[in-house]
């Protein structure tokens, strides 16, 4: 088992890294938030990832991909952490390409996978209820009408679904609130009479949605995958999303780091570098350590999903589990061993911290999946 990237994937990783330094400094965000961008990230920017391949990078050749894998796909996400890059990577290729993958049919996938490949189509899943992510908690009802369903309820923290041309909805045709069984999955169009967006910008200036359906009525060929059993691949599609977000917040987690240790050389205190104090030694090497952890435990989730162990959702709720921690710590200490200038807006470092708080949210925090390895692992 190697616990580094194949010389293809560090190629891409490497191509992502130029990309991002040349196109998606954090100071491109800083310009999208500041001018309130109504779409949020660079179509430009997007069109150009496009042509690199970064849309196809998960998806077999037969559907318009590249079949790097989600080990591929993980390096970008890191780097592209790096520099807070918008875009819709993680919504429409990361989530919503592995849903159709693990739940469409060969027509669904066939139509729908070279069309996000290809930055044709745009795809968000829209899942959470609540602020908390619970996957099983799915309220909103698809009522059997006739020969297809009926939707009513409401969806929160979608992400990028201001701007989807198509949304997979989870909804409950059977059961509880909170059961595994009785969810589906529906394709619907955000443009279909009953569906109502709402823009909803957070601190960390990712792109999210609050949707409501209101008798929004579909046919049978809505219908993603096989009525009342969308869970399971709708887990699946999560850990692909969830291994690449952990990548994400691993590489800010880096770059927070490393700026800090940079500072460290150049700022004086009473005419001493404080690199040299003996207290900032320590909490530097305690985090260099940390990090450490978390770059073992991202790349043994990796080479879990890869391989297809059984063992692959606990190793990715293990890695997001303590990079969610971590990436709160090294952030925490990033703003306060800049001194005065670390809590202000001027700073980047600051929009690392607020990337950092929200992302330790979407798709479970770190609670979340303690109980979650817990759980799976027998305990």
């Amino acid at each position: 088992m190697s616990f580094a990237y194949n010389e293809e994937q560090r190629s891409l990783k490497d191509t992502a890294r130029d990309f991002a330094n040349d196109n998606t400094p954090v100071e491109a965000l800083r310009k999208l938030r500041d001018s309130k961008d109504p779409v949020g990230y660079s179509r430009e920017n997007w069109g150009q990832m496009i042509e690199l391949g970064f849309g196809g990078i998960i998806f077999p050749e037969a559907y318009g991909g590249f079949e790097f894998g989600v080990k591929g796909l993980a390096g970008c996400f890191e780097e592209f952490g790096r520099t807070l890059t918008a875009s819709p990577l993680l919504s429409s290729v990361a989530l919503s390409g592995s849903l159709i993958l693990e739940a469409g049919s060969e027509e669904q996938k066939q139509e729908l996978l070279p069309a996000i490949a290809m930055g044709e189509k745009q795809v968000a899943v829209a899942l959470e209820e609540s602020s908390r992510h619970n996957p099983a908690g799915v309220a909103l009802s698809g009522d059997v009408l006739g020969n297809g369903f009926k939707l009513n309820g409401k969806k929160t923290l979608v992400v990028d679904g201001h701007v989807a041309d198509l949304l997979i909805v989870a909804a409950r045709t059977s059961g509880q609130s909170g059961e595994e069984q009785g969810i589906s999955l529906f394709l619907v169009d955000p443009k279909a009479e009953g569906v109502e967006i709402q823009k909803n910008g957070l601190t960390d200036s990712r792109n999210y949605a609050r949707i409501s359906f209101t008798d929004v009525e579909l046919d049978s060929t809505a219908l993603l995958g096989e009525e009342g059993n969308g869970f399971a691949a709708l887990d699946k599609a999560l850990d692909v999303a969830r291994i690449c977000l952990s990548a994400e917040v691993f590489g800010s987690t880096q770059e927070v780091f490393e700026r800090t240790v940079q500072y460290f050389k150049e700022r004086k205190q009473f005419g001493v570098l404080i690199g040299t104090f003996q207290a900032l030694q320590h909490r530097a090497a305690f985090m260099f350590t940390e990090i450490q952890v978390c770059k073992t435990l991202l790349m043994n989730a990796l080479n879990a999903l890869e391989s297809g162990a059984d063992n692959a959702p606990a190793m990715i709720s293990a890695a997001r589990a303590k990079i969610c921690e971590i990436a709160e710590l090294v952030t925490n200490e990033a703003v306060q061993l800049h001194g005065g200038i670390g809590v202000t807006d001027e700073l980047e470092i600051g929009l690392f911290l607020k990337r950092a708080r929200t992302s330790q949210i979407l798709f479970g925090d770190e609670r979340f999946h303690y109980d979650r390895y817990a759980t799976l692992s027998g305990f």
